[in-house]
């Protein structure tokens, strides 16, 4: 199957808008739960997660927010297929991997996904755009609750919820925010803001998660401690860290063009001469481009209706994206597609105004940066 022909069109994602999503680009509440009477799937035999994913998916592509979406096991994806859904944040990298007796299901509107024998028996998420916990866990918590009347989870009074790993032990959940950054990095104020966080108990990632990069200055912030804490607290504390990273964030930007104008307008202006003229660019260097002509449309120097292109270019620049757009089933080399993603953004960018200094006289356009309250 091409699962790109399953998934809402580029286009469309990149339109997609939510509270704050000028810093925060999305908000995701997961869920781990395991089944009492199987191993884990890490310590699971074949037939052990064949007997898992048989009573599972029937079950969760029968509750009503799931029903008509994509229910598929993981051995009928190609390696194509399941790097797009990593790129979009659908499915974990380590799901990625997965083969016989892995599955995951998508509803409709791509913003509940539940994968089947990652390193639980369920990993179920809600994704938000923006800034919006609280729906995100409403919605994967009404997932829950549904799934408990039709299948019984490894409970245990004493340490509640049963997971594979130690730091899920307890309400099993992990609530996490996607954070675009560029003023705290070029301020070189993240690490400060990052080791804050961490003394909160909270983590931050990269983008992709655990051990990966912060490409594109964005990172994850999350939760670590699920036992001890009502789920409502967990939500609440990390909704408040993210008002606070974000009002950091717009402090830095602000900072930075009352001091240095020229040097962010530097920035922003050599983002823009390479990603239109380069003739070969890498991934990681496109994403921390792009970043920079985020930056440069918060902060009033692009205009403002601009920014769904540049999220369009966000996504379909990655590996999987990019191979899907040329219609190759077959693995590019790297070069290849360092040739191919120069062409794109020539191509796709070749509207774009050119950054305006001026504009910074004037204060930010439409789609400028807001202060936070």
């Amino acid at each position: 199957m091409k699962i790109l022909d399953q998934l809402a069109p580029v286009s469309e994602v990149s339109h997609r808008t939510g509270p704050r999503d000028r810093i925060v680009l999305s908000s995701r509440v997961r869920l781990a739960r395991n089944l009492p009477h199987l191993p884990f799937p890490g310590h699971a035999k074949r037939g052990d997660r064949l007997k898992a994913l048989e009573q599972l998916m029937p079950i969760v592509h029968g509750l009503a927010p799931l029903s008509g979406g994509l229910a598929e096991p993981m051995e009928k994806l190609t390696a194509l297929d399941k790097q797009l859904l990593v790129e979009r944040h659908l499915i974990s990298r380590e799901h990625a991997a997965k083969g016989v007796g892995s599955g995951f299901v998508l509803n409709r509107e791509e913003s509940l996904c539940v994968m089947v024998n990652e390193e639980d028996h369920l990993r179920m998420q809600a994704l938000r755009t923006g800034l919006q916990l609280a729906e995100a866990w409403a919605a994967i918590d009404a997932i829950d609750t549904s799934l408990q009347g039709r299948v019984e989870l490894a409970f245990s009074r004493q340490y509640g919820f049963l997971t594979a790993c130690p730091t899920n032990l307890g309400t099993g959940i992990r609530v996490s925010a996607m954070l675009h950054l560029p003023g705290l990095v070029l301020a070189e104020q993240v690490s400060q803001i990052i080791q804050a966080v961490g003394k909160l108990g909270l983590a931050v990632r990269g983008l992709y998660g655990e051990g990966t990069e912060a490409l594109g200055n964005l990172f994850q912030v999350s939760n670590q401690m699920t036992l001890g804490e009502s789920e409502p607290e967990i939500v609440e504390k990390l909704n408040k860290v993210v008002l606070q990273v974000i009002e950091h964030e717009d402090n830095a930007r602000k900072s930075l063009l009352a001091k240095k104008p020229r040097w962010v307008f530097n920035h922003v202006g050599r983002a823009y001469g390479v990603l239109c003229n380069a003739h070969t660019i890498s991934s990681k260097e496109t994403l921390n481009l792009l970043s920079l002509i985020w930056l440069g449309i918060d902060v009033g120097l692009l205009p403002g209706d601009t920014r769904p292109l540049v999220n369009e270019l966000f996504l379909v620049t990655q590996p999987a994206h990019l191979q899907c757009l040329f219609g190759t089933q077959e693995k590019m080399g790297g070069d290849e597609r360092d040739v191919l993603r120069a062409d794109v953004l020539r191509e796709r960018l070749a509207s774009l105004a050119r950054p305006d200094h001026r504009r910074l006289e004037q204060g930010p356009g439409p789609g400028g940066s807001q202060p936070a309250p």
